[in-house]
């Protein structure tokens, strides 16, 4: 089992189909190798799947029970989760790991159900952007620091969570750049940054000189020696630093300054694009800063209620004439 997966997750099942369960796990983490969270998380779809037709068919299900389930028996798994308030995002997740486990059995010779392939999945639409208020952002980019355990770790969250609000970049952006990456020369005015996002894709981007300032500020803390191919941000033992230390930070801090829960690392790319188009940047503008290949992804900042978020907003992002940074 993949580090991270609970191996006590509880199937309500027959003992054959829990065997089947956890074979079907091992070759999500070993075969697939998808991360221990996305094996987890499919786990308790499937969990909940097992738990729903335990009531449904008044047994606990086995392998037969799996052959025989109908169309109307997976919509009503569907509908119940619908009904406690899971979203279709989630209802569609949680349909895939069915799929795949049957999947799985069916490639085992255990059983065969076609009722799947008549089954469509929820409709899911694109995810709605949650930009932070420019006080959320600037408050969240001040609090950061103040959960790091070391003095040099609290410039390094703090440079990191900078760049991702100033340049707007994506997490796995930011952590994989290298020392070398940024640019040459003295940091007392704005500069240009070479990111290389999806697929491969390189776009420029503006660093700040506040920004660049923070970096040089953690670089000169940082413990470590940094060469120009070493990673721009280390964790404790010096490697590159995991995305999820950056998430549990943020979470720290949603949880001090009693932020929603969607305010992300990547809600900073979010905040950097609506700021942006809140402060009068064109629309093409924003897609070239932001990587997007279509025009339309950008888009989707402008159903964003800008009014609401950026009434202290009163010279645009940071990156305008008269603002210190964010």
């Amino acid at each position: 089992m993949a580090e991270g997966v609970t191996p006590t997750i509880q199937f309500t099942a027959a003992p054959g189909l829990v065997a089947a369960a956890r074979r079907w796990q091992s070759w999500l983490a070993h075969e697939r190798r998808l991360s221990a969270n996305t094996v987890l998380a499919y786990s308790y779809d499937l969990a909940s799947f097992f738990t729903f037709l335990s009531h449904h068919l008044d047994a606990e299900p086995d392998l037969e029970d799996m052959a025989a389930l109908r169309v109307a028996d997976f919509r009503a798994f569907l509908a119940r989760r619908i009904m406690d308030g899971i979203g279709q995002r989630s209802n569609a997740r949680a349909l895939s790991a069915i799929r795949g486990f049957f999947g799985r059995l069916d490639h085992e010779k255990l059983c065969h159900n076609p009722a799947l392939g008549m089954l469509r999945a929820p409709g899911v639409g694109p995810s709605e952007p949650r930009p932070l208020s420019v006080d959320q952002a600037r408050a969240t980019v001040a609090a950061v620091g103040g959960f790091a355990t070391a003095p040099w770790m609290a410039k390094r969250d703090t440079a990191l969570v900078m760049l991702l609000y100033g340049v707007g970049l994506r997490l796995g952006e930011a952590l994989g750049l290298n020392l070398g990456d940024l640019p040459a020369g003295a940091p007392g005015g704005d500069a240009t940054l070479t990111i290389t996002g999806k697929g491969g894709k390189q776009r420029m981007a503006p660093l700040l000189a506040v920004v660049r300032a923070a970096l040089d500020d953690y670089i000169a803390a940082c413990p470590y020696t940094l060469e120009a191919d070493s990673p721009l941000f280390v964790g404790a033992r010096g490697r590159r630093l995991n995305p999820g230390v950056v998430q549990r930070q943020l979470r720290r801090v949603r949880g001090a300054l009693g932020l929603p829960e969607t305010a992300t690392p990547h809600a900073l790319r979010h905040s950097f694009a609506t700021h942006m188009l809140a402060g009068g940047a064109g629309m093409r503008d924003i897609q070239e800063l932001l990587g997007h290949a279509s025009l339309s992804t950008t888009q989707r900042y402008t159903e964003v209620d800008a009014d609401s978020l950026l009434k202290s907003y009163a010279a645009a992002h940071p990156r305008a004439k008269g603002r210190g940074g964010p």
